[in-house]
């Protein structure tokens, strides 16, 4: 499982969003469900940041991505209207997958820590295949002044 961490020196990507009211539940608080939509809509603009935007790029090269693994903790709650950030790095490139990891803070509060892994296949056979590499390479340049556990 992910694990929480008030240090977010190791991603260099941000995107800032406002908390909606249809994302809220009867409690006043996001639905846990919406914190993966979030997940998707960092990675969305993660990969638009690199030059790499989803989904022209994606068809440009043909090829799209599939979800094996995502995982989520929460430390904290958003709540309608609060601005929250976003986190995203890539932690992980295989030789089709990525693994990425977010984290979802509002002001210096951790509210959520995440991964997902994204399989990369052909859309139509929707059969493994490598890594685009022009997405490798952004990404390997994007990332390569932070800390990584494993060389990407």
């Amino acid at each position: 499982m992910s694990e929480p961490s008030s240090k977010l020196g190791e991603f260099r990507f941000k995107h800032t969003q406002r908390v909606r009211w249809t994302e809220v539940d009867l409690q006043g608080v996001v639905f846990f469900g919406h914190y993966y939509a979030y997940f998707d809509h960092g990675m969305t603009e993660y990969f638009r940041e690199l030059g790499y935007p989803y989904p022209d790029a994606f068809v440009d090269e043909t090829t799209d991505t599939f979800i094996k693994h995502c995982e989520c903790d929460y430390h904290g709650s958003a709540r309608y209207d609060d601005i929250i950030d976003i986190h995203a790095r890539a932690a992980r490139l295989g030789r089709s997958s990525l693994n990425m990891q977010f984290r979802i803070t509002r002001g210096d509060d951790l509210l959520v820590t995440g991964a997902v892994v994204y399989v990369f296949a052909d859309p139509v056979t929707r059969k493994s295949k490598p890594i685009p590499e022009t997405l490798r390479a952004a990404v390997q340049l994007f990332e390569s002044t932070t800390n990584q556990e494993e060389p990407l």
